[in-house]
């Protein structure tokens, strides 16, 4: 079975009286997923969750698209994004398609003065550097360096961080992000084989119920929209609530690699998966065995994916002159690999220090004008001896 969890309080019967002590009743709300038939949380609220006052605004956060069909392996420097205060600010689409929007982030500043709600996308937020707490309407969960938070789609959310210094790289998905189906028996759970099991996720806790009316700011993403609205009652009134679809986090380091005799491929890293792209997690391991073995990844064509490296931390023995926060992009169409001399310069190597978040898409990405802003200008040539 899907992971399940619950916090507070709730009847034992679904769909049914639950009353308030001092009089009156909660409010159900069913939390659902693909119309009542994916995975769905019921949660209940002091207040009717219904409660629209006004609609003040609404803009578009589409991104500019400077590439629209690319063939160009690229490379991007994302430290070179300057932070910005505000959390829906500083985060700049950088790689999109119909499927998803891959960015980056640098807020300086916590959310607190709205709430923010992606009614499109799940979402998934890794923390490069920085440290602090998600705090959602189904709860709180700290995150630190290395972590993944995942925030299924129409989550109301606020993010506090305990530092000025924060990067993010976030991957916005139109369908919903799962581990892997091979890590998992035919009812859920993980099998011995995979890489991490449900002891490892970080699931929301400390839930924080409001009983306050007023003006609360929502701001809605929607079709490539932001919609601000105002609610009549605190988002976070949730007094108890249980199911299946909840935000979770999961930290990269609790991902235990899996190693052979020679070079194993790209997906024994996988970490989660959704209907169109999948995302690996490239950590520090053991290198292969076997007495002739090369470290460095063999060529590979790009034929039905681009592929998107986001490099965190460590020596990635394959590449030349890559640093913290880089990008790379090797779209489909053309074949990549090793830098000149980085199979002959891995031979002999027992491990590495690596650190890296890959995203493979199954439709191409088009380059944003941010992404280009940041573009080193020679990447493509770097295969040239």
């Amino acid at each position: 079975m899907p992971l399940y969890h619950k916090l507070g309080d709730f009847p034992q019967k679904r769909h049914t009286q639950f009353e308030k002590p001092n009089g009156g009743f909660y409010y159900e709300q069913l939390f659902g997923t693909e119309g009542f038939h994916g995975h769905s949380s019921l949660s209940y609220h002091v207040h009717r969750p219904t409660q629209v006052k006004e609609i003040l605004n609404s803009y578009s956060v589409e991104p500019k698209i400077a590439i629209g069909k690319n063939i160009k392996s690229l490379l991007f420097k994302g430290f070179e994004l300057k932070p910005e205060n505000d959390f829906l600010d500083s985060r700049k689409a950088m790689l999109v398609n119909k499927d998803c929007i891959i960015g980056l982030a640098a807020p300086k500043e916590s959310l607190r003065k709205y709430f923010y709600k992606n009614a499109d996308a799940d979402e998934m937020l890794f923390i490069h550097k920085g440290k602090g707490k998600l705090r959602t309407m189904l709860g709180n969960i700290p995150f630190e360096y290395g972590d993944y938070l995942i925030i299924p789609r129409g989550i109301i959310y606020q993010i506090e961080f305990e530092t000025e210094e924060n990067r993010l790289f976030y991957v916005e998905s139109y369908s919903p992000f799962y581990t892997p189906k091979r890590y998992k028996n035919q009812s859920g759970q993980h099998l011995e084989h995979s890489p991490f099991c449900e002891r490892d996720f970080i699931l929301p806790n400390e839930l924080e119920t409001h009983d306050e009316k007023g003006d609360f700011l929502i701001k809605i993403k929607k079709e490539g929209m932001i919609h601000e609205m105002v609610y009549a009652t605190h988002p976070f009134d949730v007094v108890g609530w249980d199911g299946y679809n909840f935000p979770y986090g999961f930290s990269i380091h609790n991902f235990e690699p899996i190693t052979g005799r020679v070079h194993q491929p790209p997906p024994v890293h996988q970490t989660f998966e959704t209907a169109t792209f999948v995302v690996c997690s490239f950590c520090p391991r053991l290198y292969d065995y076997h007495p002739k073995a090369i470290p460095a990844p063999y060529n590979h064509s790009n034929i039905d994916s681009d592929e998107v490296l986001y490099y965190v931390d460590g020596d990635f023995m394959s590449r030349n002159n890559i640093e913290q926060g880089h990008i790379t992009l090797h779209p489909k169409g053309i074949p990549h690999g090793p830098a000149p001399g980085a199979m002959e310069r891995s031979i002999g190597h027992k491990e590495t220090h690596e650190l890296a978040v890959m995203v493979d898409t199954f439709r191409p990405l088009m380059v944003t004008e941010e992404a280009m802003g940041l573009d080193d200008g020679q990447y493509y040539k770097s295969w040239t001896e």
